[in-house]
């Protein structure tokens, strides 16, 4: 407390203004046509699609085929391959197991008018064409597209099997490998390539269509049915590779089991009125916080601010150590809910000063021990919103994302993915908002408080809610 000093508060109320200013409207420069963007703002905040609308499709394997795990996720990597090459990054891919299904939910994109959903849901559920080929030569079409030259050496018709396993090497050390199994068809070509790349600087490139998602070197010639790339893999990148191979060879076609696109105009007509209410609240809230508690109330009204430009900053990917993420009209409930246990924190810590100065502390005492005896109450509500954000982004995650891996394993293991990606969306403003309404609500407000107090002009008991002596 004796360490606050009296710019204390300028400088933090500096730092919430300009960090605001930067979450909202980012910051991005042009050089000719090409548009680059050094800090996100709002506009750059990847929408939902029950919100901006987009599609949302089934995918499953044709005539009844019964698929195997390992296809289905051979599957499933063809399908994450086809969105990337159409530049849909913004996607939700499941596989489900129990039921065979693939569901895939995407956006439209920012400003897209003329987007073909069913062209789009067509080339998605088309198997790709796998071909091992000798070195990596690309040349471009007339459209622009980049095509692999080299010759081919194998097809996904030659590949009965690909698998990742964890075994030692020559050194005795573990290492992650991905293991080929061909058909008799491919052997003799894949022994005479090897042998002729064998020891030298052209790999044998592996291509999904026109994507390039191997080329190992050939170290001896493979005069066998089976093959092993090595390389630095991990568990995961091993069993990507061993799905995209997979999928190449694939005994089914998938058909589109269900298919819908989700209009974006119900959904901005949610946006603007959820947006207009939360204007609407947040002002009454102002005024009510500091009608209520006087100084302390205008304080929280500043950590509030903090607290939503902190929330919107971690959705757009504002900080640099964390990816953004998808909102969605739960998200934003997320985000309102999250202010509200803001604005409960402030609520206890203002009738806590009241109380101590009406016990008859003097005002210096009566901040410090409010605030001290009001973070445990804090701490306990905001705990309970963390563990449920958790299980929230655990159960309704996509399968690869950090808290679905460990709870997956731990209590969702018997229940297969789900599609409910808006309720990831609401779990993760909901965690973010809370950390949030810690760095602001609660530490910052505490600074800014303690600060205040040191002016001449700001000593009045009444301005805390106390009467003088």
């Amino acid at each position: 407390m004796k360490k606050t000093g009296k710019l204390t508060f300028f400088i933090v109320a500096a730092f919430i203004l300009l960090f605001t200013v930067s979450a909202v409207t980012g910051f991005d420069y042009y050089f000719g046509d090409n548009k680059t963007t050094v800090v996100k703002g709002i506009d750059d905040i990847r929408l939902g699609i029950d919100i901006q609308g987009g599609v949302d499709v089934t995918f499953a394997p044709a005539d009844g085929y019964d698929a195997t795990d390992e296809q289905l996720d051979a599957a499933t990597e063809i399908i994450k391959t086809r969105l990337s090459s159409l530049g849909i990054n913004d996607n939700e891919l499941y596989s489900e197991y129990k039921s065979d299904r693939i569901i895939v939910r995407f956006p439209w994109q920012a400003g897209e008018s003329d987007f073909d959903a069913q062209a789009a849901v067509k080339e998605l559920g088309e198997m790709a064409q796998l071909t091992f080929r000798k070195g990596t030569d690309t040349e471009t079409d007339e459209e622009g597209n980049v095509i692999p030259t080299g010759e081919i050496v194998l097809t996904g018709g030659d590949i009965e099997s690909a698998d990742y396993v964890n075994r030692p090497n020559k050194q005795g050390e573990y290492e992650w490998v991905v293991t080929l199994k061909f058909k008799e068809s491919g052997r003799a070509a894949f022994t005479a390539a090897t042998a002729e790349l064998a020891n030298t600087d052209t790999p044998i490139s592996i291509w999904m269509d026109n994507t390039m998602i191997s080329a190992p070197n050939v170290s001896k010639a493979i005069n066998d049915t089976s093959a092993e790339i090595s390389g630095h893999f991990d568990n995961e990148s091993s069993k990507k590779l061993a799905d995209q191979i997979n999928s190449g060879a694939l005994p089914f076609k998938m058909e589109t089991t269900s298919f819908q696109t989700i209009s974006s105009t119900m959904g901005k007509g949610s946006l603007d009125a959820i947006l207009l209410a939360a204007y609407i609240a947040f002002a009454f809230i102002a005024v009510y916080m500091i009608v209520l508690y006087r100084l302390p109330g205008f304080v929280a009204v500043v950590a509030i601010v903090g607290q939503i430009a902190g929330t919107l900053a971690a959705v757009t990917g504002w900080f640099g150590f964390m990816p953004g993420s998808t909102l969605t009209i739960p998200g934003i409930a997320g985000i309102i809910l999250s202010v509200g246990m803001g604005v409960d924190a402030n609520i206890i810590t203002g009738e806590r000063i009241k109380e101590e100065i009406r016990s008859g502390k003097t005002l210096d005492s009566a901040i410090k021990v409010a605030y001290k005896r009001a973070f445990s109450a804090i701490l306990d509500g905001n705990i309970t919103n963390v563990i449920i954000a958790v299980i929230l982004m655990g159960a309704f995650g996509v399968p690869s994302s950090f808290f679905s891996k460990i709870l997956n394993k731990t209590v969702f293991f018997m229940f297969g993915a789900t599609t409910e990606g808006v309720v990831y969306s609401f779990g993760f403003t909901l965690l973010v908002g809370v950390i949030c309404n810690f760095v602001f609500g609660v530490f910052a407000a505490r600074l800014m408080v303690t600060s205040l107090s040191k002016f001449k002009a700001f000593r009045s008991r009444k301005l805390y809610g106390g009467v003088e002596k």
